[in-house]
């Protein structure tokens, strides 16, 4: 089957298919959207292919993103990405814009709990979410949770563990003394996307591919109310409390989705071991790896990488969520 423009997409323009919007949340609380309708196929056999929601990570926002989106709907997906309340275009939830914050991480959650009641209402079916770094700890918390039900799950580099040394419930213990120390909202590290980085390694812990991950510095020009910098000790205590939710026995052995991870091992911001784990725990888990080629956002990554990457996920949601009536049609 052929679809729409295959012709590489200009990242720092957003596509010309794309509709930008605003979501109302539960309290009112105004969430940034953008969507694609899906490229038509060229086969009148065929109806919609079905439908993606993705969720980026901490600090993120979906212009990142662009290329993927395009491509997915370019292959006849409805496209759909959210920016995460507190972040990006959805407002912020502390008085220093600078600062990823939020009280507690099941604000999230319920933010795409109801978000995805209302989406998969409003799209065509079968309903996949791709989540990458923080977005897909959500993500897999939510499915894990079963607050969301999607018939695939795609976690790009999923945070599910950080470098830190120690287990989860006593690193939660000790970013709790953080909070109790002074100001919750303050920053918990000065720069970059980790404690110790410096702004000018910062491409070294996300890509190799210099010109992708120029676009992110092109888009926060363009558009400054994007930029985002360190994680409040809030953040990061209830960070730890939620992973600590997830480390519950019987929770991802539950789980009955099937969730393909894309993760390098040498991952400069997430911890490969607790990916590694979690998809031992999950049990129709496909885990993806690279080694020292490629850093943390796989799908901005070199083409060698990203093409492995969506190779990955283009096969997988053939097998998981296969075309709607492709039993139905003639050999």
């Amino acid at each position: 089957m052929i679809f729409g423009n295959r012709e590489a997409i200009d990242r720092k323009v957003i596509p010309a298919a794309a509709h930008e919007a605003m979501w109302t949340a539960g309290d009112g609380h105004q969430v940034r959207r953008i969507d694609w309708p899906g490229a038509p196929s060229d086969d009148p056999e065929f109806g919609p292919r079905g439908s993606i929601l993705f969720l980026p990570g901490r600090g993120d926002f979906y212009e990142k993103y662009l290329e993927s989106l395009d491509y997915w709907h370019n292959e006849g997906w409805r496209v759909t990405a959210l920016d995460w309340r507190g972040q990006a275009g959805s407002g912020r939830m502390t008085a220093h814009p600078d600062t990823g914050h939020i009280s507690d991480f099941s604000v999230w959650i319920d933010d795409l709990a109801a978000f995805w009641s209302e989406w998969i209402k409003a799209t065509p079916a079968p309903h996949v979410i791709i989540g990458h770094s923080m977005g897909g700890h959500l993500v897999l918390r939510a499915v894990a949770e079963k607050r969301i039900d999607p018939v695939a799950v795609v976690l790009s580099a999923p945070m599910l563990g950080f470098l830190t040394p120690g287990p989860n419930r006593l690193l939660l213990r000790v970013a709790g003394l953080f909070c109790r120390w002074g100001d919750p909202e303050r920053v918990a590290w000065k720069t970059s996307e980790k404690p110790g980085a410096s702004v000018a390694a910062r491409n070294t812990l996300l890509t190799h591919d210099e010109a992708r991950y120029a676009d992110e510095a092109h888009w926060k020009a363009a558009r400054p109310y994007l930029a985002m910098g360190p994680g409040s000790w809030r953040w990061v205590e209830r960070a730890y409390a939620s992973m600590v939710a997830m480390d519950q026995p019987g929770l991802l052995e539950a789980v009955d989705v099937p969730v393909l991870m894309l993760a390098a091992r040498y991952d400069g911001l997430v911890g490969w071991k607790a990916i590694e784990k979690a998809a031992r725990r999950l049990p129709r888990a496909q885990l993806v790896s690279w080694g020292r080629e490629a850093r943390h956002e796989v799908l901005r990554e070199v083409d060698l990488v990203r093409d492995k990457a969506m190779h990955a996920i283009d096969d997988f949601l053939d097998r998981m969520a296969p075309w709607p009536n492709e039993a139905e049609l003639p050999l």
